[in-house]
């Protein structure tokens, strides 16, 4: 990547051969500062995504429904989740954001670790609260600091490259809790998942810096604390791209969020038999072979998607700004096709490679959406906009998805008669028709894209 710059204090002239700006940190520092952050969001989805492939052993153990694990999973930990990011954002545009994303580490890895000390549902409730409310300071603050690190033209890549930490965090989430929970129980689980982040709290702090101050001596016109949280809502409010992104994202967050606790069970209730012999054939459980499974397949494939989604968008974004649009769209049309068939496929291991291709392009988002996020707004507002953004997509998405999948799932299991085994398979075939939604909203937010994006 080139490095960092401060934009140039507004009326200077620049002659020919003069650098447009200075350097705001080192190639190498801004590298482990990418990793580092990586890291963070690697183990915030990791104490995220564990409880899915928990889901079914809570469930039995406490004795509690569909519903209940998509509350659990979804709108308990998302309502705090969006709720607190708008003002932590607010101080994140002032504050030291180094500080911030350690506490917020400490707070939701903590609260992980409650999750195994929980005996009833009431209490596992609260401690996946818990979590939301520390998480809810993450992702908003350090797409703010890696907006001030990274070059425009290299924004999409450097936040897909953070977004890896959603697949990577899945994919520890669940081998790791699939195995344990085999081996040791749910609540073992949980506890040795809030522990990476206490450790990393001390990296965090020690070797990571908030780079505000040079910005503000190196460049005139950027003002730190003024994006006032009413300000940038009527600014957003002419933008017609971001509502647009915003609603697209949430859609796809939708079906992601929604599917992920209930695709282990769906496996577990149609494919009892096989997956019990394929894991028999592994030396594990049934859990542990789905944790695997599922975590390598998902893991991997988001990964990949992560990544090239951002370099994708980069690279035709040169040539025109609506590419950051339609890489998702065209994305988002053949995926719900291909996992359609994947759930109707009689064979599990059919089943678990067709949902490959959708796990390849179904975090092809992340870059093109973060990065016009933050490039619809000016510097001082780009915390704000992150938060907002975030607002919608895990209130509609997290907050939503587990809750009503696993609704639909219940219905269709018991109203209609049609047993949990096809109750769940039609919860998530319902799921990723959504994605058709996701596609329409993605290619609308072409027109505009163009005209408004500003940084």
């Amino acid at each position: 990547m080139s490095e960092a710059t401060a934009p140039a204090p507004r009326g200077a002239t620049i002659s020919e051969g003069t650098p447009a700006a200075v350097p705001l940190v080192s190639p190498a520092y801004r590298r482990y500062a990418l990793v580092i952050l990586l890291l963070v969001y690697t183990v915030n989805f990791l104490d995220r995504q564990v409880v899915t492939i928990l889901a079914e052993p809570i469930k039995n153990d406490l004795g509690i429904k569909d519903w209940q694990i998509g509350l659990m999973t979804g709108f308990a930990f998302a309502i705090f989740y969006t709720l607190l990011g708008l003002p932590i954002a607010r101080m994140a545009e002032s504050k030291n954001r180094v500080w911030i994303i350690a506490g917020s580490l400490t707070v939701w890895s903590a609260f992980t670790i409650a999750c195994g000390r929980a005996t009833n549902f009431t209490q596992l409730v609260l401690a996946r609260i818990g979590v939301g409310v520390g998480e809810a300071g993450c992702t908003p603050t350090s797409h703010s600091l890696i907006a001030d690190l990274v070059p425009k033209e290299k924004r999409a890549s450097a936040l897909a490259f953070f977004s890896i930490g959603t697949p990577l965090g899945g994919l520890l989430g669940l081998t790791m809790g699939g195995v344990m929970a085999d081996l040791y129980g749910w609540r073992t689980a949980f506890m040795l998942a809030g522990l990476p982040g206490l450790l990393l709290t001390v990296v965090v702090l020690l070797t990571l810096r908030e780079p505000r101050k040079q910005i503000v001596a190196q460049a005139a016109e950027h003002t730190p604390g003024k994006g006032h949280f009413g300000l940038t809502l009527k600014y957003l409010a002419k933008k017609r791209t971001f509502w647009l992104i915003a609603l697209a994202a949430a859609t796809q967050a939708f079906i992601g969020y929604g599917n992920a606790p209930f695709t282990a069970s769906f496996f577990f209730r149609n494919h009892t038999t096989e997956i019990a012999a394929l894991a028999a054939h592994f030396g594990l459980k049934s859990a542990g072979f789905m944790g695997l499974a599922l975590g390598l397949m998902g893991g991997t494939a988001g990964i990949i998607s992560s990544w090239v989604g951002g370099w994708l968008a980069d690279r035709a974004a040169k040539r025109d700004l609506r590419a950051y649009m339609s890489v998702p769209a065209v994305a988002a049309v053949i995926s719900p096709l291909v996992a359609m068939t994947a759930l109707m496929n009689p064979s599990a291991v059919g089943a678990l490679a067709t949902l490959l291709v959708p796990a390849l392009l179904g975090s092809l988002w992340y870059g093109p959406v973060y990065s016009s996020g933050q490039g619809l707004v000016p510097p001082h507002m780009r915390a704000t906009a992150a938060s907002i953004l975030l607002f919608v997509i895990n209130l509609i998405g997290l907050g939503g998805g587990p809750l009503v999948v696993g609704a639909l799932s219940d219905f269709f299991a018991g109203p209609m008669g049609l047993g949990k085994a096809i109750g769940v398979r039609n919860a998530l075939m319902c799921s990723y028709a959504c994605a058709f939604l996701a596609a329409g909203l993605f290619w609308a937010a072409r027109k505009s894209i163009r005209e408004e994006m500003v940084s």
